[in-house]
């Protein structure tokens, strides 16, 4: 017969199961420090051995990492998406950026398709209290603050979508983002010829998301990142132009 003795489930089984949940669904990020023993074991309710069990177990599979003095974090498992080499070769070749922004262009239309059908309440509000920061840092010309939380405004559309695959891709794309390796954003919001048109782009992307409209919002996210690459052509053919004019202003003053 098929059947088994039915076992209570180990505590810290449970609690492993827990924080495993929590880092799928990207509730609890990379680099986030989990709480002091004593209080997540009160949180979670189970004994601190139960806890340092589970805790141990979570290191084990490289889900979470110790730091002298520190605490228990949750692993940077982000770059192991990529390889250093290949991170290399999208850095070195411009096209890189281009088949980035189609990537992105695909999978985030998608994103807010689902966002706009699938996202609860509680995510559209994430998704607005984002773009009112956005606003916010318009207003008082921080491009730098703009730049990060526009990041954050695209990863909430991700996190709305209830997709745990394409979170962690997305994660892992924007982690590259981040550190430059893709295109540099400070640059493209400094240019005051683009800062107004991005905000703008983003109240249409939001204004779909809260009512709810799959296609609109689909269509808003191509067309921002549409606008984005025409950004970076444009910004490129000028650095090309420049070095062109170099040579020629060397030429003609007889400079080396």
């Amino acid at each position: 017969m098929p059947f088994q003795k039915v076992q209570t489930e180990k505590l810290s089984i449970a609690v492993v199961k827990q924080i495993e949940l929590l880092i799928l669904r990207g509730i609890l990020r990379p680099g986030e420090r989990l709480p002091a023993e004593r209080e997540l074991a009160e949180r979670l309710g189970v004994s601190r051995p139960s806890l340092r069990e589970a805790i141990s177990e979570l290191q084990d599979q490289g889900l979470l990492t110790a730091k002298a003095g520190s605490g228990i974090y949750v692993a940077e498992v982000l770059g192991s998406a990529f390889s250093p080499a290949l991170v290399r070769l999208f850095s070195s070749h411009e096209e890189a950026v281009f088949d980035y922004l189609s990537f992105r262009r695909d999978l985030e239309g998608l994103a807010a398709e689902r966002a706009a059908r699938l996202g609860s309440d509680s995510d559209l509000k994430v998704v607005q209290a984002i773009f009112d920061k956005m606003q916010a840092a318009h207003a008082r010309n921080a491009p730098q603050d703009e730049a990060q939380l526009d990041a954050q405004f695209h990863m909430a559309i991700i996190e709305a979508s209830h997709n745990v695959v394409m979170l962690h891709m997305m994660r892992s794309m924007y982690d590259l983002l981040q550190q430059g390796v893709f295109y540099n954003r400070q640059m493209m919001f400094q240019q005051r010829t683009t800062r107004g048109a991005i905000l703008d782009q983003h109240r249409a992307i939001n204004t779909a998301l809260q009512v709810r409209d799959p296609d609109a919002a689909r269509d808003a996210v191509q067309q921002h990142l549409n606008y984005v690459q025409s950004c970076m052509e444009d910004h490129q053919k000028a650095l090309r132009n420049e070095a062109i004019a170099q040579q020629r202003l060397q030429h003609e003053t007889g400079q080396t």
